[in-house]
């Protein structure tokens, strides 16, 4: 049945909202955001369409579905929330990354410094977002030498009785043991705030008066401490080769199509300061141009993230687009922002940095991509596989001494870990310690929906274990009627040394192992210690929530009141387990018999 878009047309509201496209099997071929549902919508049924992947979008719709909305900002948050969970295959998907970290500085008599990541509240003072991890840890060091503020987390401050080793290296003044008192260390903590703020040359007219105040007052090795903080701030002017005066916010946002790939690259100024860039690599990106993709990261970025005074774009979106991103964005932010081409030459030197590392990510990403492929076909030689390998899993056991096991899957697909897949199993209903048991239960796990034919099957499967793991992940395989799926062990070789490993068949062949250098050996590695490492953090976590219930919690006729008197009279769990039945009897509240049944449960 073919789509009567002007019965449709004619029904459709004006106001602001959000469509989604339909094709003939239900599934949504694209979502979109309008601040004229109407307008917007019907631009799609012109005679002359923007580009041949539009025109194949509009011929496969069945019918329209419109969500209309108070606003335009309420459109952009919906549409986003669709288009991450619907995966539309007409729209230019960023994937979720997560948030963005944040220079802190805490509040209270001594404000500590430290790194921070997730969504900024009221109980102390952000500076951000920053690119990437690396930027704000070099960042702090940078305040430390020049500021030497604290770093260490309150529970350490309030039990300190000696300086630390940053006050020995001259990046703490020592708040902790009183080398230094309240008022001097609040003046550092407002010029460190200054200075994340851009306004580094405040901050030197401070320092500068300091300096001379103490040389007048002849306190030459407290003025020598405002010499060596304003040198500093000078080196790190000098390193900013691209920076600004006016201490200003700016993104600058830049898409780049070469080679075959769609990078939109972007930086931040924050204070005047870059801080450095990050690129992302759109999926369902088809024929889209760099305009195209520039256009969705606004709408999908700046909906989950902070958005800054102004946005350097390149290339600039259409004046219509453009006009309707800012009021949207300033509806967002609750002020204006600008969308604008650079025009100072500092502005045009960031853009042309932004552009150039674009072209760098697009070039290591398709080396990356090329190096990826040789080691597929290289492993698949290696297997004497008949089918080429795209998609790997691979499957780890973490325990200590048989406590919280926890078995991860690990999957490999598109040239790259594909973390959106990755899984963990919290082992039951096993002898503790035993692997074969938890490697077989996984597996069984893991391939259940496979054997219903749902999902997707792998083209290898890799253990990280020897023949006793091995044989019972393909017995797993054997009761889900799957024993046809590729499988080899990964057995650690002598003193578990990288290279040594011996690659483990299910079945009578011989046992294979490559040269060090082999680049087959190489993914393996790869797959299998990203493996190790998500079993590992699962287990931990599991572990941590497991010791982090005590004992008091679940004894039979206890709670909290008498959990409460237990506590304040025997210091916590340990001392409760050292009591006797009298000792237990003597807590107020505890009588004869339940001292008796609480010394039972825990013993």
């Amino acid at each position: 049945m073919s789509f009567d878009a002007k019965a449709f047309l004619a029904s459709l509201t004006e106001l602001p909202g959000v469509y989604r496209m339909l094709g003939d099997d239900g599934a949504v071929l694209y979502v979109g955001k309008a601040k004229n549902l109407k307008k917007r919508v019907s631009s799609y049924f012109r005679e002359n369409l923007a580009s041949p992947r539009i025109a194949h979008m509009v011929s496969q719709i069945a019918r329209i579905e419109t969500t209309p909305t108070r606003t335009e900002a309420e459109a952009l948050l919906l549409e986003n929330n669709l288009i991450k969970s619907l995966s539309p295959r007409y729209n230019i998907l960023f994937r979720d990354d997560k948030s963005y970290p944040y220079i802190v500085l805490s509040k209270g008599k001594y404000p500590r410094l430290g790194f921070f990541r997730g969504n900024p509240d009221r109980k102390a003072d952000y500076f951000g977002p920053y690119p990437s991890s690396w930027a704000v840890r070099d960042s702090i060091q940078l305040l430390q030498k020049m500021f030497r503020l604290r770093t260490c987390e309150d529970s350490v401050f309030a039990n300190r009785s000696r300086p630390c080793l940053l006050y020995q290296i001259k990046r703490c003044s020592a708040p902790c043991v009183g080398h230094i008192d309240q008022e001097d260390y609040a003046a550092d903590v407002q010029v460190a705030a200054m200075f994340l703020l851009g306004k580094q040359q405040e901050v030197t007219r401070r320092l500068t008066k300091a300096m001379e105040d103490a040389s007048s007052r002849l306190h030459f090795e407290q003025a020598a401490v405002f010499r060596d903080q304003i040198q500093s701030l000078h080196q790190v002017q000098e390193k900013q080769f691209v920076s600004s005066n006016k201490g200003e916010d700016v993104d600058i946002l830049v898409a780049v199509k070469e080679a075959g790939q769609l990078c939109v690259n972007l930086a931040m100024i924050r204070g005047g300061r870059h801080l450095g860039d990050r690129p992302f690599f759109p999926s369902n990106a088809g024929d889209s141009d760099a305009a195209d993709a520039s256009a969705a990261f606004i709408r999908q970025h700046y909906a989950a993230h902070p958005v800054p005074a102004r946005i350097l774009a390149y290339p600039l979106p259409a004046e219509e687009e453009r006009g309707e991103g800012e009021s949207v964005l300033a509806e967002l932010a609750g002020r204006p922002v600008s969308l604008l081409e650079s025009r100072t030459l500092a502005q045009k030197a960031w853009v042309e940095m932004a552009i150039q590392n674009a072209r760098l990510a697009i070039l290591a990403r398709n080396q990356a991509s090329a190096q990826q492929e040789a080691r597929l076909a290289a492993l698949q030689e290696a297997l004497q596989l008949p089918e080429p390998i795209s998609r790997i899993e691979c499957f780890d056991i973490s325990h200590t001494m048989g406590e919280a096991t926890v078995a991860s899957c690990v999957v490999y697909e598109g040239n790259r870990m594909k973390k959106s897949d990755y899984r963990r199993f919290n082992i039951r209903d096993i002898q503790a310690g035993d692997d074969y048991a938890a490697m077989r239960q996984a597996v069984s796990r893991r391939y259940d929906s496979i054997a219903s034919g749902e999902g997707t099957a792998p083209d290898l499967i890799l253990i990280d274990g020897g023949k006793g793991q091995v044989a019972s992940a393909f017995a797993a395989l054997a009761d889900l009627g799957l024993t046809h799926l590729p499988m080899i062990g990964v057995a650690k070789g002598e003193e578990r040394k990288p290279g040594l490993e011996t690659l483990i068949f299910p079945d009578d062949r011989e046992p294979l192992q490559l040269p060090p250098a082999h680049p087959a050996l190489h993914l393996i590695q790869e797959v299998r210690d990203e493996a190790h490492r998500f079993a590992i953090t699962g287990h931990r976590a599991q572990r941590s929530k497991a010791r982090k219930t005590s004992k008091l919690e679940s004894l039979p006729g206890v709670g909290p009141a008498r959990r409460k008197a237990l506590v304040a009279r025997f210091g916590g769990l340990p001392g409760v387990l050292a009591a006797s039945i009298e000792q237990l009897a003597e807590v107020p509240g505890i009588s004869r018999e339940m001292a008796e049944n609480i010394y039972s449960a825990l013993h």
